[in-house]
């Protein structure tokens, strides 16, 4: 397999990238390196925004246990049930993550029910937990859509825009390859390359585009929740848009629609009807709605400063 990938109109030729490192004759794939560099920043990130609210670290230490398991068991099943021509001949073959089959919106549909659960099992306000957490999630999207660019996958149509990227035909799946990619196949050194839209750094782009945004607005949210609706409305438009330039979709029985630009429209959709209604009504909403069972914040320690007026100190009242 030739290793080579070339970004030809920005000048970036990249020799050999390989798909992982080899230890003591262990073959450990990028993506999963990255996936797991992902969940290990998400997990200091979400405790970070945890001491700036004031709330306790440790109950999103343990969230992360349950949460990372059964995200990532929700994103394989999602991938698995769409694309169930791949595996159905060999059932073993759904264990293997180290060749990717990671569906975002599985994941993060599976995370959500974890955090629903362990908010009402730890008395914490679910809405204030999904906040907290929200950047952690956006960052390791970012981070994670360059296991794609290792596995030579995720990629979409045929084009020569300035970021057209070119792969080896014997580096991909030959299922993602579409009639007009083969119409404008290169020779380069008598290899065969293709050359598509790398779906992998828009999306990757476009996340770290939500996630400065949230970083800037964290301090000036209205209500519990807000941050959590203005991901999934930002992620669900670009979403939509990279998903159409795709050639792995994965399509809905029957009809055959990209499921997860169908899932990204009433995303969309469904925040953006919150967003506003929320914003119209915010100031009868609460931070905190219930006291019951509520985390105890840490007493401030003599001798430690008092926070400054930028941080949010949320209370049960309302604002």
């Amino acid at each position: 397999m030739h290793k080579d990938i070339i970004f030809p109109n920005l000048g970036i030729h990249l020799h050999n990238v390989g798909k992982g490192i080899s230890i003591f004759g262990f073959e450990i794939a990028f993506y999963g390196m990255i996936i797991g560099l992902a969940i290990l920043l998400g997990i200091f990130i979400a405790a970070f925004e945890a001491k700036r609210t004031r709330q306790n670290p440790e109950n999103y230490f343990d969230l992360a246990i349950v949460g990372v398991i059964f995200g990532i068991i929700g994103a394989r099943l999602y991938y698995v049930i769409f694309s169930w021509s791949m595996y159905k001949g060999n059932l073993l073959s759904i264990f293997n993550l180290r060749q990717g089959g990671l569906a975002i919106y599985g994941g993060v549909i599976a995370a959500a029910i974890t955090v629903i659960v362990f908010s009402q099992r730890r008395g914490l306000y679910a809405p204030r937990v999904f906040d907290t957490i929200t950047i952690s999630l956006v960052n390791g999207q970012m981070l994670g859509r360059w296991g794609n660019f290792f596995n030579r996958e995720a990629f979409g149509e045929y084009t020569n825009s300035k970021l057209a990227m070119q792969l080896p035909m014997d580096a991909v799946r030959l299922s993602d390859v579409t009639d007009k990619m083969r119409e404008h196949i290169v020779k380069i050194d008598g290899v065969r390359y293709i050359q598509v839209h790398p779906t992998f750094l828009y999306e990757s782009l476009w996340c770290l585009m939500i996630v400065i945004v949230l970083v800037v607005y964290r301090k000036h949210k209205k209500y519990e929740g807000e941050l959590l609706l203005m991901y999934l409305f930002g992620y669900g438009l670009g979403r939509f848009w990279i998903e159409g330039l795709r050639t792995d979709q994965l399509l809905l029985p029957g009809i055959h629609w990209p499921v997860s630009q169908v899932l990204a429209f009433l995303v969309v959709v469904i925040s953006g009807y919150f967003l506003v209604h929320n914003r119209k009504h915010h100031k009868r909403m609460q931070y905190i709605k219930s006291r019951k069972k509520l985390e105890e914040r840490p007493e401030r320690p003599e001798g430690v400063k008092k926070p400054s007026k930028n941080e949010r100190i949320f209370s049960g009242k309302s604002h």
